[in-house]
């Protein structure tokens, strides 16, 4: 049970080495057997306590041997650098699924099945998405580039639209789906792929979990 106030209003736009859709979102095993991400968050709007968290921009870099569920999961949080040490701090907590209720966010779930949390470090971030569009990008330099484009249809190289509700969800209430290609260069979590899953979405999220509707 949560103890302390928080909420955050972010974009999040969320990448896998997972074919388009994802089955992890179904309850089905990843393509791959395997799963592999790169997530980005910017915070529009939010507190943790006493701390503002607005404009906090924030890159985790995740992965697990097989199925999420079945653990063994390894995860390394970047923060940056135009945050305050309280402001790191409240997002390190958030992203281990502190001060939630068991189940409620996709970071608590998350912390069930990982084994290690690598030292989070402070760098420059370049974040970018827009859930219409469904584009989106994340730069670190020396660490990783990943970068979302919508799917294409193969015959005409159309956008093809694809939106998810999930109205249990613990990540997000809807998304707009994406194609992914990520990068890492001198990161603790390897990660490399292209036309891999993305999604794209705005989440609100309290200790009681994803507001839906």
């Amino acid at each position: 049970m949560s103890t302390t106030d928080w909420r955050i209003e972010a974009l999040d736009f969320t990448t896998c080495n997972c074919d388009y859709s994802c089955p992890c979102q179904f309850n089905a095993r990843p393509t791959h057997d395997h799963c592999r991400a790169a997530v980005g968050f910017r915070i529009e709007r939010g507190h943790w306590d006493t701390t503002p968290l607005d404009g906090v921009i924030f890159v985790g870099l995740l992965a697990w041997p097989g199925a999420i569920h079945e653990g063994r999961g390894e995860a390394h949080l970047i923060v940056d650098q135009a945050t305050t040490e309280d402001q790191r701090r409240a997002v390190n907590a958030l992203f281990r699924g502190e001060e939630t209720e068991p189940g409620a966010t996709i970071f608590n779930v998350f912390s069930n099945t990982i084994d290690t949390y690598y030292d989070p470090i402070v760098r420059q971030i370049a974040f970018e998405a827009d859930v219409t569009e469904r584009t989106g990008r994340i730069s670190i330099p020396d660490i990783v580039e990943g970068t979302g484009e919508p799917i294409r249809n193969p015959v005409s190289g159309e956008a093809h639209r694809v939106r998810v509700t999930l109205p249990h969800g613990f990540e997000y209430h809807e998304a707009e789906y994406a194609s992914s290609t990520v990068k890492t260069l001198q990161a603790r979590i390897p990660l490399e792929w292209t036309e891999g899953h993305a999604h794209l979405a705005r989440v609100v999220w309290t200790p009681q979990g994803v507001a839906h509707g």
